[in-house]
């Protein structure tokens, strides 16, 4: 229980559940391990589940006496409750988008009759579970938009059931397809492809080791059981494959991955005939992605003899590529075709510029943006004769623009009609040196008007890793922070996309220290340069950057007054042995190789947690249906930190229920902010909200 008297004060003892330790020990290539909490892997045992619910009454009850948490809760409801809406995407005479009021747990599926019609409820999620925690993960249209293949993701999984609806009843079919995972439905006809893994064991639905992925054809109408194996490699269960096809349904493409880098595409021409599959590029050193196909030639998007990039033109029948659109010194972030033309996404130093070329790679002009920000969409189809592109930042709410395709004109579609003012607050990006001089970049938003006198409450956020930016984008659920005079600072760190693979391959495997001093030396900038301390200073990170979190205050707990490690990958040496964990080994290597777990186990969090040493307050934050990074991390975490470190900061760990990888609905997403910002702010010692 936790001992309160009076105010909640930092020196109050908090009496954490007792952990139970056993002596499991592991031998890696001659090198012993213990792994004493190995029995809180087994998240739906009832000694886990007791644990489970003794941490959340120590964790609830201290963020209970916090004398602000709701009043934080209650003004985050207030900022987020304004209609946000998705880009419209067209199929035939109707236009597709989704929308959420405001506080709906799930965003809404709407259609409408051209861009005037009146909108028409396709699909409200928020009707399917009485806690709104089941989503919609993914709606797919046939190619005449006569029926659609939609998935559903109940209570954060990763697990989605696919169904099929008759777009002219708006009725769902009697189709049902289950343990489908990381797949989308590719029409092809009459039906569709997807991929699935078979049945898990009763009980280990959300931690056994997902293996032999497989693809198949499910013609509408018909039960699961009747659909059509398509492809399988059981001489390989670890790889992914997902199905695709050609927007004319020509080409069926099977993109093949063993893990989050490197891929290789095989595929069948309809035209042709093809009764087999034919490799078009052999994997797994570069990525490569179908973009769409003009004619007998694909676009593919890839970087082979291309570390930022390029889009080349193949021919699969005689193997000839030529390219397209040449690398150039910014990364091509995304291409995509619509309306006869190629839109191409670069990023300059991390924000967004948006060119469009013709089919033969001839450059014809650049969009035009609102500012320096992040850009998405411009996807269409070939008979469209204008797109939809929504443009953000920190400090620029999410807003849609409609592009003229043959005028090249860009005019407001719909600008969200917020009840804050984003213009009281900007953004500067600045740029720091690293432990081996890189330079990096950050991005800083807060109030105007900042005052660089170390005392600003300031949230470093980071990743850095698996090939993913961080570019700009706005949130409302920052606004409370910076209300208080808070500093949210966004790193680039090296392991990201943001300046192609080489910045990506300088945060891989054996390289990945990069990131950790990356993050070192950003938080090392922002105090001296005084835009915070190391008294004001928090560092958070989710799933990858839940790992960043607890590898960095190891390494330097000095730098920061609180740690919210969300979700976070915290035994390296076992995360490739649940779920899907085997397909991050592609970025961080394997214990199962003498070198890379020399490396790993440098880093690994758990393993690294020392006595002697004041930890950060620390929140740590997990959901029991997390079956990306399972809760296990998070426990054995926790149970570690709980034991060796025994000063005056509090080590908590905040565990969700009916939510996964992120927040399942909008409700629990709220909460877990009001949380993280009542407890950040109450150990960087603010006593009052302003």
């Amino acid at each position: 229980m936790l001992e309160i008297s009076g105010a909640l004060a930092q020196s109050n003892p908090i009496t954490y559940p007792q952990t139970r330790r056993t002596d499991q020990i592991d031998d890696y290539h001659g090198t012993k391990v213990a792994d004493p909490y190995r029995w809180l892997e087994d998240d739906r045992s009832a000694e886990t589940e007791a644990w489970v619910k003794a941490q959340n009454a120590v964790t609830f009850g201290y963020l209970e006496q916090i004398p602000y948490r709701k009043q934080l809760e209650n003004r985050l409801e207030q900022i987020i409750n304004y209609p946000r809406y998705s880009a419209p995407g067209r199929k035939g005479e109707w236009f597709y988008f989704y929308k959420n009021d405001g506080l709906q747990n799930q965003s809404v599926l709407y259609r409408q009759k051209g861009l005037d019609g009146k909108p028409d409820v396709v699909i409200d999620p928020n009707k399917l579970a009485a806690d709104g925690t089941t989503r919609l993960t993914s709606f797919s249209l046939s190619k005449d938009g006569r029926y659609a293949a939609y998935a559903l993701s109940k209570a954060g999984s990763d697990w989605q059931e696919i169904f099929v609806m008759d777009m002219q009843t708006l009725q769902t079919l009697p189709d049902k397809l289950e343990w489908v995972k990381f797949t989308g439905a590719a029409w092809q006809g009459d039906g569709f492809y997807y991929s699935r893994y078979d049945k898990p064991a009763a009980g280990q639905e959300l931690s056994s080791k997902n293996e032999f992925m497989k693809v198949y054809f499910h013609r509408k109408g018909t039960p699961q059981t009747q659909d059509q194996l398509i492809y399988e490699d059981k001489a390989h269960p670890l790889r992914y494959f997902f199905p695709q096809t050609t927007e004319d349904e020509r080409f069926l493409i099977l993109n093949i991955s063993e893990g989050t880098d490197g891929s290789e595409i095989w595929y069948k021409d309809a035209q042709s005939g093809d009764k087999e599959f034919k490799r078009l590029f052999e994997g797994f050193k570069y990525n490569y992605s179908v973009i769409d196909n003009v004619g007998d030639a694909l676009l593919v998007y890839h970087n082979n003899g291309a570390p930022n990039y390029k889009v080349s033109k193949v021919l699969p029948k005689t193997g000839a590529i030529s390219d397209l659109i040449p690398e150039k010194p910014e990364k091509l972030d995304e291409a995509h075709t619509a309306g006869g033309k190629l839109f191409v996404n670069y990023l300059k130093d991390v924000t967004s510029r948006i060119y469009v070329y013709d089919l033969n790679g001839r450059l014809e002009n650049e969009v035009k943006l609102p500012g320096l920000g992040t850009v998405s969409g411009f996807g269409g189809e070939r008979d469209d004769k204008f797109v939809f592109y929504t443009f953000t930042s920190f400090t620029f709410p999410a807003t849609i623009y409609r592009y003229d395709i043959a005028t090249q004109k860009t005019t407001l579609f719909r600008a969200p009609e917020v009840t804050f003012r984003p213009d009281d607050y900007e953004t500067k990006q600045v740029f720091f040196n690293s432990k081996d001089g890189t330079r990096v970049p950050m991005f800083l938003t807060y109030r105007k008007g900042l005052k660089l006198d170390g005392s600003n409450p300031t949230m470093l956020y980071g990743y850095g890793g698996f090939n993913i930016s961080l570019t700009p984008g706005f949130s409302a659920l920052l606004i409370p922070f910076l209300e208080q005079g808070g500093i949210y600072a966004s790193m680039n760190l090296r392991g990201g996309s943001e300046y192609g693979e080489t910045w990506h391959e300088q945060g891989m495997k054996l390289k990945k220290q990069n990131v950790f001093d990356d993050c070192i030396a950003a938080a090392e900038y922002l105090i001296a340069q005084k835009y915070t301390s190391p008294q004001k200073l928090a560092l958070r990170g989710g799933s990858n950057g839940g790992l960043l979190v607890g590898a960095v205050i190891n390494q330097r707990p000095d730098l920061f007054q609180v740690a919210i490690p969300q979700v976070g990958v915290m035994d390296m040496l076992r995360f490739h042995k649940f779920t899907v964990g085997w397909g991050w080994v592609s970025d961080y290597g394997s214990s199962d190789n003498p070198e890379e777990f020399k490396a790993i186990y440098q880093y690994s969090p758990i393993h690294n947690i020392r006595q002697g040493i004041n930890y950060p307050a620390t929140m740590i934050t997990t959901a029991d249906h997390d079956d990306r990074v399972v809760p296990a991390h998070s426990f054995k975490y926790a149970a570690t930190l709980q034991e060796k470190y025994k000063g005056p900061n509090p080590v908590l760990i905040r565990i969700e229920t009916n939510s996964g990888h992120g927040a399942s609905n909008t409700k629990k997403n709220i909460e877990t902010m009001a949380d993280i910002y009542a407890f950040m702010l109450w150990n960087m010692g603010v006593k009052s909200l302003k």
